[in-house]
């Protein structure tokens, strides 16, 4: 809303008032409309994570180490947040996120230009075409049981600081700026994922940089997958082979946005 006081507050510190006072509202999508098609595809995945239960079960070093790295993603680990991101890395690089020009980083520093001043917003996880330097693709891990964050708020933030960041470095090397960018995003709680599309454009940047109320609306789709116990996806996550499947059938579908 236009009369929401706005403070000049760090990406970590956004909330659903900052999502109202930017005129920023999330609709959530069943797969089909979320992914743009009606069977989502075949995970391009070792065999051995659809099938071993455990790292113990699988003979590939590799589908070992990615399952070991699920396992400790899923054990509570009060303030430490290493290994939900250490898991995150293990995935994109099984699933073929993670190839030339790119690269991968944890907790990267990204300047957040907000109410006109300077601050800084880190994403858990984040995906760079080194060619470009866009940001192509962010991770948020959900801290809200711990610390009464608001994740969804918080991935927000972190897109359109990634939005500023590469009008930024368009501008040093004498490229034109972007105009709008679709940025894909992930919140991951232990080993359960939600994926997110969302929509950044110049007027929402500006209107973050300088504090006002942005005329033009954004809405940021969303999607939870579709799992067999639902009620127990944060418990479960990954471990079970079926939300495993299920899971991984949604991240290759969401590879297709991580342009």
């Amino acid at each position: 809303m236009a009369n929401i006081i706005r403070s000049a507050k760090h990406g970590n510190e956004w909330t659903s008032n900052e999502l109202e006072a930017y005129n920023i509202s999330i609709a959530f999508q069943d797969a089909q409309t979320f992914f743009g098609e009606a069977d989502l595809p075949a995970p391009s995945i070792h065999q051995e994570i659809l099938t071993a239960a455990t790292a113990d079960d699988a003979i590939d070093d590799a589908s070992y180490n990615l399952l070991a790295q699920l396992d400790l993603a899923m054990m509570p680990s009060g303030p430490e947040e290493s290994a939900v991101n250490d898991f995150v890395v293990a995935l994109f690089h099984s699933l073929g996120y993670v190839h030339r020009p790119r690269a991968i980083r944890t907790r990267k520093q990204l300047r957040f230009f907000i109410c006109g001043k300077v601050n800084d917003a880190k994403p858990d996880v984040c995906i760079i075409d080194r060619d470009t330097n866009d940001i192509i693709l962010l991770v948020q891990e959900d801290k809200r049981f711990g610390r009464g964050a608001d994740a969804h708020a918080q991935l927000i933030a972190e897109a359109i600081a990634a939005f500023q960041y590469s009008n930024g470095r368009r501008r040093a090397v004498g490229l034109d700026e972007l105009d709008s960018k679709v940025i894909p995003g992930v919140i991951i709680i232990g080993t359960s994922p939600s994926f997110f599309k969302i929509p950044v454009t110049r007027e929402l940047a500006r209107c973050v940089e300088s504090g006002q109320f942005p005329h033009t609306p954004t809405i940021v789709t969303g999607h939870v997958p579709d799992i067999p116990h639902p009620k127990r996806r944060f418990s479960e996550g990954m471990r079970l082979l079926d939300n495993r499947r299920a899971i991984l059938q949604c991240y290759e579908a969401f590879k297709k946005f991580v342009i």
